[in-house]
């Protein structure tokens, strides 16, 4: 995923999207594993991948630098090669 011009949809506020998200309740998925354990890793961005708000989820996680857990299917290492682009590509816009 590439970073994109702005990150979540601006029509839906953090409420509303968390809401509608499949995490939302979900008590039988670690959505913050330890960083080692794949297995739960993988059983998060499984549900990410059914989730009709993980751009929402993931735009709200890189804008905000959130440091723990997997947001929108990516963990903080994915997310940080992604801000870190995104944060290059505005400074040479500016």
């Amino acid at each position: 995923m590439s970073a994109p011009e702005y990150f979540f949809d601006t029509d839906l506020d953090v409420h509303s999207w968390r809401e509608i998200a499949a995490c939302n309740n979900r008590t039988d998925v670690s959505f913050f594993p330890m960083p080692d354990d794949l297995v739960a890793i993988n059983e998060a961005k499984a549900v990410c991948g059914t989730c009709p708000v993980a751009d929402e989820c993931l735009g709200f996680a890189l804008e905000t630098n959130q440091p723990d857990g997997i947001w929108g299917g990516m963990t903080v290492k994915e997310r940080a090669k992604i801000r870190r682009k995104w944060l290059e590509e505005l400074r040479r816009a500016s």
